[in-house]
């Protein structure tokens, strides 16, 4: 198994990579197996899949002729709804029309005029419903609707007659008139006679009992339009009607069906799959390999499941491999040199512990951006990890600051310890490969017995002492502090002499 921990003998991580465990496992695996025997569900099922597959491609098709038929009652409703709202456009054009003229005869207001020429030449109400029916109703149907039009242009040559009759007796110039009134020439016999006699004649031409029998031509044809449309849609509806119940009467057969197969399928479900599973939960419950039974499918999964099974302690392995290392430098997290520190307080041994900060790394990320500082620390940590033994333990423990913990190693070790420093600082102020500048303070202590919180404490003291003196650099705890009480000594002797 492969496995990740810390030997109190010798304080290294010891790992065996989980690729190389499994391949192990999956090898003396296939050595083991047997060749798997038995009924397969699945070539019991392919029947009743195919012809599962069949009634739904049947009833997709019926559902699609269903929907084919409703849609072409709806649009047959739709058309006769917009036939009706298109016939009363012509319609109330034409009442339209007739008003604004009529009311002309009488009331001789321009705006009348004016209402009645919008309507013909903006509006156009008579004109749009025509258009927009055309080609949606039939052939017959269209031809009413077209009739009706054509009633409804000849009553606007005799309403236009009607009001230039009128302008001529209220003796408006023509600039006054629209050009469609100008263009209209006014018969002898109406020019002859007197205002009154005119203004009569005008009246007639839209009240009169011709102009009334042209109105109701229109409305006829409009009723003969409506009642064509309405025949239509009927005729239409009716046979949407009798291919709507076909279909769903074929679409109760198919579903009851289904139903039948769906019951074939949970029997089966039950009875072949739902028991093996029952037996298979209940190992895995139990956490144990699972008894090789059932249906082949069965097997063959109960196989697999054992093999993952033995894997998987290699993946967690891994997972707790990948937890324990900082994720920009690869080496050890903080948690992971907790750890460290924890194992080796207990364990009698010289241990060295060095700290060391980046030097002005705030003015790196600022000069050259922070991939360049991220890079920065990936080639520190680089540093550490190849400076050192596989048995010491480099780590990351915050932000800039790393750590290094050198196992079996004691103070004659010092200027060991003083060179690689030196190299990694020689590395890191003179780049060979385009990278900023940079430097170490580096602190160190010493202990016989192991780790201990008074351990870091000196190692942090020697660190200070780094930076307060210049830093790239490398200081031990304690060292310096004979030629302090030295140069204490000198001072007392001066003053005594004094």
């Amino acid at each position: 198994m492969a496995k990740i921990g810390y030997n109190l003998g010798s304080p290294s991580i010891l790992w065996e990579h989980p690729a190389k465990e499994a391949f192990h496992v999956k090898r003396n695996r296939k050595e083991k197996k047997t060749p798997v025997r038995g009924v397969r569900v699945r070539t019991i099922n392919l029947g009743m899949m195919l012809v599962s597959c069949a009634l739904y491609v049947v009833l997709l098709l019926v559902t699609f002729h269903t929907a084919r038929n409703y849609q072409a009652m709806v649009q047959a409703t739709n058309l006769y709804i917009l036939c009706q709202e298109e016939a009363a456009l012509v319609s109330e054009g034409s009442d339209c029309l007739t008003n604004q003229a009529r009311m002309f005869t009488v009331t001789r207001d321009s705006q009348c005029v004016e209402n009645y020429f919008t309507e013909a030449n903006v509006t156009r109400r008579r004109d749009l419903g025509l258009e927009k029916l055309h080609g949606q109703a039939s052939t017959k149907a269209q031809g009413f609707l077209e009739t009706a039009l054509d009633y409804s242009n000849q009553l606007m040559g005799r309403e236009i007659y009607a009001m230039r009759l009128i302008a001529q007796a209220e003796g408006w110039p023509d600039s006054r008139l629209p050009e469609e009134m100008r263009a209209v020439q006014l018969s002898d016999s109406h020019l002859a006679l007197d205002r009154l006699k005119q203004m009569e004649e005008a009246r007639e031409l839209v009240f009169g009992a011709e102009y009334e029998a042209k109105k109701q031509l229109i409305s006829s044809n409009i009723d003969f339009f409506l009642s064509d449309v309405l025949s239509s849609t009927q005729r239409g509806q009716q046979d949407s009607v009798e291919d709507l119940e076909e279909a769903m009467g074929l679409q109760r057969v198919l579903f009851s069906a289904l139903f039948v197969m769906n019951l074939i399928v949970f029997a089966m479900i039950t009875f072949l799959i739902v028991k093996p599973l029952q037996v298979y939960v209940n190992c895995v419950r139990e956490e144990k390999l699972i008894e090789i039974t059932g249906a082949y499918e069965f097997k063959y999964l109960a196989l697999t499941y054992n093999d993952i099974y033995e894997l998987n302690a290699a993946n967690q392995v891994l997972q707790r491999y990948q937890a324990e290392r900082d994720s920009l430098t690869g080496i050890m997290n903080q948690s992971a040199f907790e750890q460290v520190k924890e194992v080796l307080r207990v364990k009698e041994q010289p241990i060295a512990l060095l700290l060391a900060d980046m030097d002005r790394f705030q003015l790196i990320n600022e000069g050259f951006g922070q991939e360049a500082g991220d890079q920065v620390l990936k080639k520190v940590a680089r540093l550490l990890r190849e400076s050192f033994r596989t048995t010491d333990f480099p780590a990351r423990v915050e932000g800039d600051r790393f750590a290094v913990i050198l196992t079996d190693l004691d103070s004659s070790q010092q200027s060991m310890i003083e060179g690689k420093v030196k190299a990694m600082n020689d590395a890191l102020l003179n780049p060979m490969d385009d990278m900023p500048q940079a430097s170490l303070s580096v602190g160190a202590a010493f202990s016989a017995s192991g780790f201990s919180d008074e351990l870091y404490r000196q190692a942090e003291e020697a660190l200070r002492q780094v930076k307060e003196n210049g830093r790239c650099g490398c200081r031990f705890y304690g060292e310096g502090q004979a030629e302090k009480k030295a140069g204490s000594a000198d001072k007392i002797s001066k003053e005594s002499g004094n």
